[in-house]
């Protein structure tokens, strides 16, 4: 459960796992203890390798809460995408806006996976942009991978983009569960928007492009792992 209040003046998200009644109570304190741990030092690992994650202020192992900052001026990539495709008839802009965060996106992906760090739960309800950083008379060139101006004459940069929720992150440099988190935001997305299949190559694009000496073998991964998706679904 999320609430919002303050610590030490500022404000504050806490994050706080309750017990789940239908697991044997040993388990469900081991699992919700281990997720909570597993989340902070996801976020903290992020962190150190100069991905953007809400900073945490304090936690509170007996009732499993973290105490994080409160952002402000943030969407979810769901949010922001639905708003930017309700709007494409008054807005020109709007695929260039989106070109230019899936790049963006692509890059803080392929930083993350390079560190050896897995999300786990890679949806689009848990990476957010600030709007304003993607919003505007943007134009995006596909050669210009990486160095994308924004509409109000700043820079959509790796500060632009923040990935939250890590209860489910762990390291791990195996192309199989990298592809796996790339999958699950690509289910993500085209569950949702499949109105803009553009979007996910875009990611990957951007994602080889910063991921130099692994993404190739990522994506023939990913490739393998989309085929046995399909064949569930048979």
């Amino acid at each position: 459960m999320l609430t919002v209040g303050t610590y030490l003046g500022r404000p504050t998200i806490v994050k706080e796992r309750f017990k789940k009644t239908y697991r044997h109570p040993d388990l469900d304190d081991r699992l919700t203890k281990e997720r909570t741990r597993g989340e902070v030092r996801g976020l903290m690992r992020a962190k150190n390798v100069g991905i953007r994650t809400p900073a945490v202020y304090l936690v509170r192992p007996k009732t499993n809460s973290i105490y994080m900052e409160f952002l402000e001026g943030v969407d979810t990539v769901n949010d922001f995408i639905g708003r930017v495709l309700k709007s494409k008839e008054k807005n020109e802009e709007w695929r260039n806006q989106l070109e230019k965060l899936a790049l963006e996106i692509g890059k803080i992906l392929g930083k993350l996976h390079e560190a050896g760090i897995i999300h786990g739960d890679l949806t689009t309800s848990n990476i957010l942009v600030e709007r304003d950083q993607f919003e505007g008379d943007a134009s995006v060139e596909s050669s210009n991978v990486g160095n994308l101006e924004t509409g109000n004459g700043g820079r959509a940069t790796a500060n632009s983009i923040i990935l939250i929720d890590f209860g489910l992150s762990h390291m791990d440099n195996s192309p199989e569960d990298k592809g796996v988190d790339l999958y699950v935001l690509e289910r993500a997305l085209t569950s949702t928007y499949s109105c803009i299949e553009w979007f996910f190559e875009c990611i990957l694009k951007a994602y080889i492009s910063e991921y130099l000496k692994g993404g190739e073998e990522v994506l023939l991964k990913l490739e393998e792992i989309r085929l046995r998706g399909r064949k569930r679904t048979m």
